[in-house]
């Protein structure tokens, strides 16, 4: 049985939950939700739940480190279970990809994110990726304010229907079908 781990960035406090920068926690606790996960245990100053999806086991990873040192947490899990980054995922904000759009890729830059540019920092630049769209503000001067914002009102329905549709496929991402996934995710958001 592979061990994967899938790594949620944002972070940690009640004061920063609903921010567009915390929806890879976001999305971790979707898909905890929908496949009942196990406990919340703190490990690798951090959360970590356990569950299965499919034949693969999935450890939940949500550093506590606050963005900017996310890549401490990752790396510790990573070597705890004597995993390398082929077993990664990170599940992240972009500002490049409209809102609601989910992309996945791997390698590649860190495109001026924090919590990216420390895992690649911890453990190169070769993990997976599910980029969750937030969209651009328009202007550089206003990037730290939008993402460090609260999703609007008008925003919660479509982004419940995604992180629903991300849980809702997440089998296809632990199955390595990331084209699947992520066909079936635009085809769930009626994309």
């Amino acid at each position: 049985m592979r061990v994967q781990l899938w790594v949620g960035l944002g972070n940690p406090g009640p004061q920063y939950a609903m921010h567009r920068h915390n929806v890879g926690f976001m999305a971790l606790d979707a898909i905890a939700a929908v496949h009942d996960f196990g406990p919340v245990a703190k490990k690798f100053q951090g959360w970590v739940q356990e569950g299965r999806l499919g034949s693969e086991k999935i450890l939940l990873l949500k550093p506590a480190t606050f963005m900017n040192e996310s890549g401490r947490s990752v790396g510790e899990a990573l070597r705890f279970y004597k995993l390398d980054v082929d077993a990664l995922t990170v599940f992240h904000d972009e500002l490049d990809l409209a809102p609601f759009k989910v992309k996945v890729k791997r390698g590649g830059g860190t495109a001026g994110h924090n919590g990216l540019r420390s895992i690649d920092q911890h453990l190169g630049p070769d993990f997976r990726r599910v980029r969750i769209g937030i969209g651009h503000p328009g202007h550089k001067d206003r990037v730290t304010g939008y993402v460090l914002g609260n999703y609007a009102k008008n925003e919660i329905d479509p982004l419940s229907d995604l992180l629903g549709a991300v849980a809702a496929e997440a089998a296809r991402l632990a199955d390595g079908d990331d084209a699947r996934f992520m066909n079936d995710v635009a085809l769930r958001l009626g994309d």
